[in-house]
């Protein structure tokens, strides 16, 4: 079992980060909702949080102090990174509150011309924030962390073209990431029951995520509705 955070977020350690959104049509989408859960899920264990978009983040910082991860998913013509894809995006999450800036580091183009190294360190000089990387692969990873990230996380296994014949969570990715990298190492995709979390921390993981699973309301409820629904 690893223990490679930083003495800033040693917190984070072998611990339950709580991923808290919700679709934007979801009456769930609220500022006030969306930090109810995650004071909820602070309240009941979870060491940390990860939120999307300026006005969650500045909620859910007003009622936890708990690491946040923040993140702002923008979907750019003409590009699959949606990810804090620039770095406006990620100097508004920072500004929102958020302790570490979490972004698309697959080697998918990037928009407006910004390499992945220039935007890590534009994070670190001008922010003063760590960098999560969102990773998809090995290759990802190991090139994420070349540019400066600070901590990956297996985010994007089976959403991009590479892996989406793949279903997360990315176990076997995690070991390979294990043994490659010497940075924390934060398991997060397709984590659907304590079991599982388990597990990634056992094989070596510093943290795991877990979102749809918990706070997923609208994909959970759909879900069980279609499966009575074809029963029927």
């Amino acid at each position: 079992m690893s223990t490679k955070f930083s003495n800033e977020f040693a917190s984070l350690q072998n611990g339950l980060i709580i991923s808290c959104q919700a679709p934007a049509d979801s009456p769930l989408h609220a500022p006030e909702v969306i930090a109810a859960m995650a004071l909820a899920a602070v309240n009941q264990g979870a060491v940390g949080i990860r939120v999307d978009t300026p006005p969650h983040v500045l909620a859910v910082r007003a009622q936890v102090a708990v690491p946040l991860i923040g993140l702002w998913k923008r979907q750019m013509q003409g590009c699959d990174v949606y990810i804090t894809p620039q770095f406006e995006h990620a100097a508004a999450i920072a500004q929102a509150g958020a302790d570490i800036i979490a972004i698309d580091a697959t080697q998918r183009p990037r928009p407006g011309g910004e390499t992945l190294s220039t935007l890590i360190q534009r994070i670190h000089a001008e922010l003063g924030k760590p960098v999560m990387a969102d990773i998809d692969t090995v290759e990802a990873a190991i090139a994420a962390t070349a540019a400066g990230a600070d901590i990956v996380g297996t985010t994007l296994f089976g959403y991009t073209a590479k892996t989406n014949h793949l279903k997360p969570p990315g176990f076997e990715l995690l070991s390979q990431l294990l043994k490659t990298l010497n940075v924390p190492i934060i398991c997060e995709g397709g984590i659907a029951s304590a079991a599982m979390a388990r597990h990634a921390i056992a094989l070596g993981a510093d943290a795991v995520v877990v979102g749809t699973a918990i706070t997923g309301i609208d994909l959970q409820v759909k879900a069980y509705a279609h499966a009575l629904q074809r029963i029927g």
